[in-house]
């Protein structure tokens, strides 16, 4: 996950406090490289409202249980999911997941979205560190806002 900088110093609980009768709107791809800068690039594909609690106590498997006002939803629009943008109720921009199948943060039942069509979250977890698990040589291997560039030797 990458976590707006008003977020930034927020533990996990504090997270997942914030989310309560938020939203979590699934967007194509082209992931901005910060949750501090807009969404320009990508399609609003669905969208979901989050209850409050936001989540439930997380499975045996470490994975979250999201609580949402109703746990499928239809897609507005046709494409392939690749994020997720969690903002607060008064729509203040918390966070950005992966989405989609594999190794993301968060599964849908679906592989891709056709207007009109159920959208259902089947899986979701927090990978504190933000990367995209499935390409972890490019993505954390680039410098992030925030952090020092690496040193030429």
């Amino acid at each position: 996950m990458n976590v707006a900088s008003e977020f930034a110093s927020s533990s996990l609980d504090e997270i997942k406090a914030a989310l309560a009768g938020g939203t979590l709107t699934i967007y194509s791809v082209a992931r901005p490289v910060s949750a501090d800068r807009p969404v320009d690039r990508s399609g609003k594909l669905a969208a979901f409202t989050f209850s409050a609690p936001a989540f439930g106590t997380p499975s045996e498997d470490g994975s979250q249980v999201p609580s949402f006002v109703d746990p499928a939803v239809k897609a507005t629009d046709v494409g392939t999911p690749g994020f997720a943008r969690a903002v607060t109720a008064d729509g203040k921009v918390v966070c950005d997941f992966s989405v989609g199948p594999g190794a993301r943060e968060i599964k849908l039942a679906e592989v891709s979205c056709s207007p009109g069509a159920p959208v259902k979250v089947v899986s979701f977890e927090f990978n504190p560190e933000g990367g995209w698990p499935e390409r972890a040589d490019y993505y954390d291997s680039h410098p992030r806002t925030g952090f020092t560039q690496p040193k030429v030797r």
